[in-house]
């Protein structure tokens, strides 16, 4: 029997006690724990589900802290409940149950869709393919964070968001929300068409630049040259001795790999990006940024189990009073479109669930289009609530209990309301989440 606490159908006895917390979902599933504990029932899966990825992967963190405590060993089922349909569906539902795979946590896995079930299945299955034994065993070691007493002492919590505190470089970090890098370094040439899948369309008629919502903060060129104005909300990134060779480099910024930032004889005054990896930071290295103003971390891994390993490098940076704004980069090569979202949300979204992150940079080589990796970026921090950019519709998955066709009418308020920035539309299929679940949502936001 699976015992499913929801977070928008928590009864009035533990709203009042517990809030609409994640406490409260776990106080909520222990109640019936309990019970059938009491009449000797054991065979039992526990969920905790909820469309907010944050309070999801929090609620299943606490319970498995709290079964620890009380010694229940159960297992769990993991879902984001009413995730949506399309992109916005597969990046919610990878973040969040992705980020609990990472953590070894889950049994069993529900992806909730709103399309037709059988499209369900293959995205639970390439989530859950990620994390097979046969996969896991090719990781490299990662250092084990240091204990006290038999107790590990973390520089974050695991059980409610804060975001790592940094400062503010240029617009990266402090209170910034977090940035995203196109990468177009493989690029040949380019033009002020290249900037168009990233959010920018030129009109040559009007020689001006049309800025959508999804528009990269950052575009990476390598050794290519640009010799057009560019946005005035865009920066470029060069490799270093391209840019020493810029005119005027206006919004334009030098990328360094390590000890090389520290060897050039030219720097940018204001922002320096600077490429690292856990091999790269050293005691000497980091004792050397300690006191640099004008740097951003390019956190690296090529690991192939690269997110635990990344949360381990941030987790001894901040050890060290490392308060530098981070970017997560991870490059993907050769796979599928899906296999590219899905693992790039469980990997990046992970990570900042966990407040680590100023910004994120996925690097794509014969994946998907440059339209697909951004879109995918912003997906990532819209489905983690880091950065949002657009409506977040909470709908149902198909159900026989539906009465109505769920997925032509959240298709038909997509169409009317995809401009409407910020807000939550929730889109429900039955009386069971009707329209009294709904309304303590509203209330809540």
């Amino acid at each position: 029997m699976r015992i499913g606490t929801n977070h928008g159908s928590l009864s009035d006895r533990i709203l009042s006690r517990y809030g609409d917390t994640p406490l409260g979902m776990v106080e909520s599933a222990f109640e019936f724990l309990r019970i059938c504990e009491d009449l000797n029932y054991h065979n039992i899966v526990i969920s905790m589900k909820a469309s907010n990825t944050q309070v999801m992967v929090q609620a299943y963190r606490l319970l498995v802290q709290k079964m620890i405590e009380t010694n229940r060993n159960y297992p769990l089922h993991l879902g984001v409940t009413e995730a949506g349909d399309g992109e916005d569906g597969r990046i919610k539902s990878a973040v969040g149950i992705g980020a609990l795979l990472e953590d070894g946590l889950g049994d069993t896995v529900r992806v909730s869709l709103t399309e037709d079930p059988e499209f369900e299945i293959p995205v639970a299955k390439a989530l859950v393919d990620r994390y097979s034994e046969e996969k896991l065993k090719q990781h490299q070691s990662i250092e084990p964070l240091h204990s006290e007493n038999g107790k590990v002492k973390l520089s974050y919590n695991p059980y409610d968001y804060q975001r790592r505190e940094s400062v503010s470089v240029n617009n990266i970090g402090g209170h910034n929300v977090p940035r995203i890098i196109a990468d177009f370094s493989e690029r040949e040439s380019i033009s002020p068409a290249t900037f168009f899948p990233v959010g920018y369309n030129y009109s040559v008629p009007l020689d001006k630049w049309n800025i959508n919502d999804l528009a990269c903060d950052y575009v990476y060129v390598g050794d290519n040259h640009v010799d057009f104005d560019i946005p005035g909300t865009l920066g470029i990134i060069y490799n270093s001795e391209a840019w020493k060779e810029l005119e005027n480099p206006l919004r334009q910024y030098p990328l360094f790999c390590g000890e090389e930032f520290f060897k050039s004889e030219k720097t940018h005054p204001e922002l320096n990006f600077v490429a690292v990896t856990k091999e790269v930071l050293t005691p000497e290295f980091v004792s050397k940024i300690k006191n640099t103003k004008n740097i951003v971390l390019i956190a690296d891994s090529f690991n192939p189990h690269a997110m635990p390993e990344l949360r381990r490098l941030f987790i001894s940076l901040t050890e060290q009073g490392i308060q530098l704004p981070i970017i997560v980069k991870r490059n993907y090569k050769d796979i599928s479109e899906q296999d590219f979202q899905l693992g790039s949300s469980a990997e990046v979204g992970a990570l900042l669930l966990d407040g680590l992150g100023d910004g994120l940079w996925l690097k794509q080589q014969n994946c998907t289009s440059p339209q697909v990796a951004n879109s995918t970026a912003f997906g990532i921090l819209q489905a983690t609530r880091t950065r949002i950019s657009k409506p977040e519709y909470i709908s149902c998955p198909s159900c026989g209990r539906t009465l109505f066709d769920l997925q032509e009418t959240t298709s038909k308020i997509r169409e009317r309301t995809d401009h409407l920035k910020g807000i939550k539309i929730g889109i429900m299929g039955c009386i069971v989440n009707g329209q009294a679940k709904w309304l303590m949502r509203i209330m809540d936001m």
